[in-house]
């Protein structure tokens, strides 16, 4: 049944899929929801559930009533988030692009490069559930894979992008998996050597204070929090702290950090995609300032005010993306080109225009011999058209008047053979 689904959902362009006992599969495509099939019993979800827990971790998942996992599906690297409801057991499943991410194939502004340029320093990814902080973060280490010979060391759970090292070593370590935990995935990393660390979650004070750790001891560390902004992602790091630490806590923020990007997925018309939307804050002196006397409402204000120095508020990001001209879709990764798009080519609604094939003369190659039926011969042609009674020219060109289809033009030229 996954098997089905999956091939279903990739067919469809979707990036995640929800399976719910009594209800058809659910699939996200461009952002929004499609209900299709027939619905799925309880007990083809508790099988499939059965299936994909090991034994010792379903007792775990009993009581815990969620778990988490990812794995190669048809070919696509999905990850799955299987959760008990009051219906029985659901999945949440994302699928991951099987491509190795860069700067420029997810459509971000090459200033995003800036934070690679650092050898030590704390870089937050922010954003709602969703929203491709992962993926960027993916983008940024493989931007360093590329270009520098690093020791690189991710703590994920799960993993998402699976690397494929160039110049630098990649070492990917799964929570539940290879390490216990987060916490004790950044103590063991302090003592492996690396020059990057990439930590996929900060939620409990104890993985946020060896994070902060490892950025202040001569490391370039990634790591993740949930928040609608720059100014909230520091704020809700500081008040995960007990009162009497924040101070201290506010002081080391300010002396580590490098950036904070946050980022939402928008759907764009013109490429039938969604890309990333972005406010990227560099912690220049102001911010540092800003940081360490507690007022975070002025974090915007230094934002809003920084385009020389590579800052890039929400809205002014949104006009770079309007006026972009040139986009990566993950399908030509075969050709492993942008795609060229001109503002001409849209309408009012940003839409892309079919573009008229005329002239108003098409060739047909040894008229005398009939081509093959195309598949979808029976369907109309377009821009091919009736045959005028007229002879054709010395270079074999006939003159079309009105809309035909293929069958009409082929008995016609074998009424010329015959005569």
């Amino acid at each position: 049944m996954i098997n089905e689904l999956i091939e279903a959902a990739k067919a469809k362009g979707a990036s995640d899929l929800h399976l719910e006992p009594g209800l058809p599969a659910v699939y996200r495509a461009g952002g929004q929801l499609e209900m299709q099939g027939e619905p799925i019993s309880s007990e083809a979800l508790n099988a499939l559930a059965r299936q994909i827990i090991d034994k010792e971790s379903w007792s775990d998942f009993l009581s815990k009533g969620s778990y988490d996992t990812s794995m190669n599906i048809q070919n696509v690297r999905c990850r799955i988030n299987i959760l008990r409801t009051n219906r029985g057991i659901g999945f949440a499943i994302r699928l991951l692009s099987s491509f190795q991410p860069t700067v420029e194939k997810l459509n971000l502004h090459p200033d995003i490069n800036e934070v690679i340029k650092h050898s030590h320093g704390l870089v937050l990814f922010c954003g709602p559930t969703g929203s491709g902080k992962s993926s960027t973060m993916a983008a940024l280490i493989q931007e360093i894979n590329q270009s520098k010979s690093k020791h690189i060391i991710t703590i994920e759970s799960p993993i998402e992008y699976q690397f494929k090292m160039i110049h630098s070593i990649i070492r990917q370590r799964e929570v539940g998996k290879d390490t216990p935990s987060f916490y004790q995935g950044i103590i063991d990393a302090m003592r492996e050597d690396p020059d990057v660390l990439m930590v996929g979650e900060m939620r409990e004070p104890e993985v946020m204070r060896e994070t902060l750790n490892a950025a202040e001891t001569g490391h370039l560390v990634f790591a993740t929090i949930h928040s609608g902004s720059s100014g909230e992602a520091i704020y809700r790091l500081v008040n995960a702290f007990p009162a009497e630490m924040q101070d201290n806590v506010r002081a080391q923020i300010a002396d580590c950090l490098l950036a904070v990007i946050c980022q939402r997925l928008v759907y764009r018309s013109e490429i039938d995609a969604r890309v990333p939307e972005c406010e990227i804050l560099f912690a220049n002196f102001a911010i540092k300032s800003v940081i360490r006397g507690g007022k975070y409402s002025k974090i915007e204000d230094v934002l809003q005010t920084g385009s020389e120095e590579k800052m890039w508020s929400f809205q002014r990001y949104r006009e770079w993306l309007n006026k972009r001209g040139n986009w990566y879709l993950p399908k030509n990764d075969a050709v492993e080109k942008p795609i060229e798009l001109s503002r001409n080519d849209e309408n009012l609604h940003g839409e892309k225009m079919m573009k008229a094939e005329s002239p108003a003369k098409t060739k047909i190659s040894n008229p005398g011999k009939p081509a093959p039926k195309a598949a979808n011969a029976s369907k109309p042609v377009a821009p091919n058209k009736r045959i005028s009674e007229s002879k054709p020219d010395q270079n074999e060109v006939y003159k079309l008047d009105e809309p035909e289809d293929l069958d009409s033009i082929l008995k016609m030229l074998e009424k010329r053979k015959d005569d």
